[in-house]
């Protein structure tokens, strides 16, 4: 499955695919289109794969998006820590859906989860599930502490409010 997603209105042709619309704090607008094939003309758009997917993009209204640069060395160290992740977010309360997001024309990974709200998301982050799945995080064990590291910048969040 592929995603699309761009700062700048969509081509008409891609309006009829499952597409949700952001926006931030400040009213900027991003949207995002799946679809199961690659499509070409989306030259502005960043375009990703799919390498995990679980609930549905059009279930909520709170998007948050993990934004995490990866070298080209350690893309599969990394997808393997997120193909063996724990899996427990699905079970939370308020939770709709999660890609995980390979770049396609870009360096940053994107783990995009989508809730029923804000607040559901931040329950989540107070959670069991939430500290079991990032137990390893500043460990030995943990990606974040592989030598040489496979991130060349900080991983950033940017969360956003969804429209249809």
């Amino acid at each position: 499955m592929y995603l699309y997603m761009t700062d700048h209105q969509l081509p008409a042709e891609l309006f009829s695919q499952q597409h949700i619309r952001l926006a931030d704090e400040a009213g900027q607008q991003r949207w995002l289109v799946e679809q199961q094939q690659e499509i070409t003309g989306t030259d502005e758009a960043l375009v990703y794969f799919a390498i995990d997917a679980a609930g549905t993009l059009t279930g909520g209204n709170f998007a948050v998006l993990n934004n995490i640069p990866v070298t080209d060395e350690g893309r599969p160290d990394f997808e393997e820590r997120f193909m063996n992740r724990a899996r427990k977010v699905e079970d939370e309360p308020g939770f709709a859906g999660i890609r995980v997001l390979r770049p396609l024309n870009s360096d940053t990974y994107v783990i995009l989860t989508v809730w029923e709200s804000e607040e559901h998301f931040k329950d989540w982050q107070q959670s069991q599930a939430y500290s079991h799945a990032h137990r390893k995080r500043h460990t030995p064990e943990g990606i974040t502490e592989q030598k040489p590291s496979i991130f060349p910048r900080p991983s950033y969040v940017t969360t956003y409010s969804i429209s249809s």
